[in-house]
């Protein structure tokens, strides 16, 4: 029997809205910390009321089913194995039990209500709006952040002084690799903002903020952050304007062309890091983890990456994780945290690489976050971050839910194209137009410009 329409509609509309506190929380952090009773934070709650409404309104098991639920079940099992064994606090723990929650709950969102990618497009906007337009703030109005940096080399003490010396911008995070990794992550999806919007000045007002939030990537001085932004940017114009152009085979090529950079990149990365101190302190971080991991195999416990390798370090540098996702899940879980984390990287580039094959905007704007994303984290950590961490398991919530879970993909979960974005006519008619007589709205055609 179905629900009364009142109740329906509330059932569908508390998802989105846990799905919206999560997301603008993770761009402004204006929800505390502070648990309101024992362990239940507003986030938690939240969630878990979007995962009730979810399982009220009709979602069932399938609904949820996606092909990392294997790669997730062994990065849990290896975090719940070091923390009990381990005997270390278990706050972490929950950490990442939230994140995996936020995952499902996009999954389960777009499953069952298959047009929430709208909102998901729209969230993104203000998020990225936000932290962008927070680092600009700081940047035209000369506000200390207590980061600064000569060039893109050299970091320097704010206080020191002399020519050159430039104020790095945080925008609403603590650090300013945060923010551009943020940044990295969440602006792809704005074409689904671009895609979604069926007027002109309307794609035109989000292709501004995603200009912004670029040009916001470029005030944090950030190297990790230019090359990974770069990186999301080609595959974003490679897969949503040039491969439709291109021919079967002419995709595989650039399948494989940009595979093998993506690879060559890591190659470098690990050459340089052999290469004396051309990464900084990187390199002696990356030797002590790999130490480390060696005479604990399972692991140190979730969050002591960074005091378990500054310690080991020579010199009194601090460290908050090895500067590597991979190798910072290796560190504190072990080889079969690390097996978790390697499967979940590859079925998501996967899915996402897929998707974007069968023209899914998607699969698209996923694919491009992803590749930015994991290519920072070759150098960096930012998930090591609660608020990037959930950003980081949404957006694999939003890529997973495009890929069927088997070999067949649910109705709910058809791919979303560019023809298919805009709204169907009501009774099969052309929506009317204002002051002009009864017109069809244009489709998004491959010659219609995207305007991004």
């Amino acid at each position: 029997m179905a629900a009364p329409r009142p109740l329906h509609a509330l059932l569908q509309a508390v998802p989105l809205t846990a799905l919206a506190v999560v997301l603008l929380d993770s761009a402004t952090d204006f929800f505390p910390d502070d648990p309101l009773t024992g362990v239940v934070t507003p986030i938690r709650l939240a969630l878990g009321l979007g995962l009730v409404a979810l399982v009220a309104g009709g979602a069932r098991l399938s609904s949820f089913r996606t092909r990392l639920d294997l790669p997730v079940a062994v990065l849990l099992a290896a975090a719940a194995v070091t923390t009990y064994l381990g005997g270390h606090p278990t706050a972490p723990l929950r950490g990442l039990l939230t994140a995996v929650l936020c995952h499902y709950l996009v999954v389960g969102l777009r499953r069952t209500q298959p047009e929430s990618w709208r909102a998901f497009g729209l969230l993104a906007l203000v998020s990225v709006a936000a932290a962008a337009l927070a680092a600009f703030t700081q940047v035209t109005n000369d506000v200390p952040t207590g980061f600064c940096r000569t060039g893109l080399l050299t970091d320097v003490r704010c206080d020191s002084g002399g020519p050159g010396v430039l104020t790095r911008a945080v925008g609403t995070f603590s650090n300013p690799n945060l923010l551009s990794a943020f940044l990295v992550l969440l602006t792809p999806l704005l074409l689904l903002a671009v895609v979604a919007a069926g007027e002109r000045t309307a794609r035109t007002a989000v292709t501004l903020v995603a200009v912004t939030a670029y040009g916001a990537v470029l005030t944090t001085y950030s190297r990790a952050g230019y090359v990974a932004a770069a990186a999301g940017l080609l595959v974003l114009g490679g897969a949503y304007w040039i491969a439709p152009r291109l021919g079967r085979r002419g995709r595989r090529v650039a399948a494989v062309v940009g595979g093998l950079v993506l690879l060559g990149a890591g190659a470098a990365i690990w050459a340089a890091s052999r290469a004396g101190t051309s990464l900084g302190v990187r390199g002696q971080a990356w030797e002590a983890a790999l130490r480390i991991a060696a005479h604990n195999p399972l692991g140190v416990g979730l969050g002591r990456a960074g005091a378990v390798v500054s310690a080991a370090v020579p010199g009194d540098r601090t460290f908050v994780h090895t500067h590597n996702m991979w190798l910072n899940w290796l560190v504190e879980t072990g080889p079969l945290g690390l097996l978790g984390m390697l499967g979940i990287t590859v079925v998501a580039l996967l899915s996402a690489a897929r998707a974007a094959r069968e023209k899914s905007v998607i699969g698209t704007a996923g694919f491009a976050a992803l590749t930015g994303f994991f290519l920072a984290a070759m150098v960096d950590h930012p998930a090591n971050q609660d608020r990037i961490a959930i950003a980081f398991w949404l957006v694999l919530g939003l890529v997973m839910a495009e890929a069927p879970a088997g070999r067949r993909r649910p109705a709910a979960a058809r791919p979303v194209t560019r023809r298919s974005a805009l709204p169907a006519p009501r009774h099969g008619a052309a929506w009317p137009v204002p002051g002009h007589r009864e017109a069809p709205v244009p489709a998004l055609t491959r010659r219609a410009e995207p305007g991004m």
